[in-house]
């Protein structure tokens, strides 16, 4: 596995960066790592969540430790681009909330040699590929996969168990709704 440091970070293009794994797995807490660092190193930090995400603010990312950076709330991923145009470093929260319009947004971004940090669910609820993140995953230049700690036996959990009847594909929640679970203790829901 790749790490990003400063010894190989592209010089003189954009790229994409892609955090993801189960809900309570410290995406987010990763994500506002890496922003944090860039604003330390004075650079042009812009950072969005989707819109429909309000649990723990609604003008900042917040990870379920309570680190918080402060971000702007949008609907549509084209947003970003008019909102990013004078940033270096843009961050993206709750990546799979939003459609699918958001991968070329972040290529575009990249593009026009801005680094684009993208945080997401891989899977849904189901088990199943979260979209937009598998698109994100191929495209992108970095990816780190983030492991959470199984709720029933405590090995390393890479699926999000909801633990309400809700059907929906989307539904915001935390720890009333979802639980970090291992491939072994992962019960799908029955269709």
């Amino acid at each position: 596995m790749d790490v990003v440091t400063l010894h190989n970070m592209p010089k003189d293009t954009g790229w994409i960066e892609v955090i993801t794994g189960c809900m309570f797995s410290g995406k987010t807490e990763e994500l506002i790592r890496r922003l944090r660092r860039a604003q330390i190193a004075k650079q042009e930090v812009v950072i969005f969540k989707p819109h429909i995400d309000n649990r723990y603010s609604s003008s900042h990312i917040v990870s379920h430790n309570e680190q918080s950076l402060s971000s702007a709330r949008v609907d549509n991923p084209k947003y970003i681009l008019s909102l990013a145009k004078n940033a270096q470093v843009i961050g993206i929260d709750e990546a799979q909330f939003f459609s699918p319009e958001l991968v070329g947004v972040c290529e575009q971004l990249a593009a026009s040699g801005k680094r684009v940090i993208v945080a997401g669910l891989d899977q849904d609820y189901r088990g199943r590929p979260f979209e937009p993140m598998p698109h994100l995953l191929a495209v992108a230049e970095y990816i780190t996969k983030t492991l959470a700690i199984c709720m029933k036996c405590g090995n390393p959990a890479d699926r999000t168990q909801r633990i309400t009847k809700q059907q929906e594909l989307v539904v915001v929640g935390a720890q009333e709704v979802y639980e970090a679970r291992c491939r072994k203790c992962f019960e799908p829901p029955v269709e």
